[in-house]
């Protein structure tokens, strides 16, 4: 898979695909991941990538030349399964999307700054717009990285055991179970004797049991 982000600030993401799953998925080449700075591409002598909002509200707004100008060149390299803008009122991110995109081969990924880009472009070239949640950031980088190691993971021989993820939380419309190690009594607290049975029937039973009940504790909704 290969993954693209445009960004203001793409050194925001350097730490994050330096280190642990993503990194190791890159060095097996299975995910390759490429980030792009926007300034480059803007406009006059001071590279100018945004300007103030029509209609006189506070804020800048990322401009349409510079943008296009960036989708352009990409697009050259490669065509894209879907160009994806990280943005608070796209449709909220969940377990579902990330299975779906990992399937894909090439994602352009479109890291909104300031109030966000130019609606012009949003038409011409987004084919996804997807949020991490109800809130505001500064940018959307940390969204980005986000789809990134949350995609990432799921791809074939990114992960060392390769079933870790299809019983993570959400996989089956349920939260995961608790989960215990070593050792088998901590401060007067015991690991529950049917995980030491070798019962693995029993097992798997318990497991789902327990990621029903603690979904109907914490997240009823996901039943619905």
């Amino acid at each position: 898979m290969k993954i693209d982000v445009i960004s203001v600030l793409p050194e925001l993401m350097d730490s994050f695909l330096s280190h642990s799953i993503i990194k190791r998925a890159q060095q097996k080449g299975l995910l390759s991941i490429h980030t792009h700075s926007l300034r480059p591409f803007g406009l006059g002598k001071n590279n100018q990538i945004d300007d103030y909002q029509y209609g006189g509200d506070a804020g800048m707004v990322m401009m349409c030349e510079p943008m296009a100008a960036c989708i352009e060149e990409l697009k050259k390299e490669r065509d894209y399964d879907e160009i994806i803008y990280l943005c608070p009122d796209g449709k909220t991110y969940n377990q579902k999307i990330a299975n779906a995109l990992s399937l894909k081969g090439n994602l352009l990924l479109i890291c909104g700054h300031y109030k966000g880009i130019d609606e012009r472009i949003r038409e011409k070239y987004v084919t996804m717009e997807i949020s991490i949640g109800d809130y505001v950031l500064s940018g959307g980088e940390l969204g980005a990285a986000v789809l990134i190691d949350s995609i990432g993971r799921l791809i074939p021989g990114v992960l060392n055991d390769e079933t870790s993820a299809l019983s993570d939380s959400f996989q089956d419309g349920l939260l995961a179970p608790p989960v215990y190690t070593r050792p088998e009594e901590w401060e007067g607290l015991r690991v529950p004797e049917i995980l030491l049975s070798g019962h693995h029937k029993k097992i798997e039973d318990w497991n789902y049991e327990q990621s029903v009940k603690r979904t109907q504790d914490r997240r009823p909704d996901l039943l619905k």
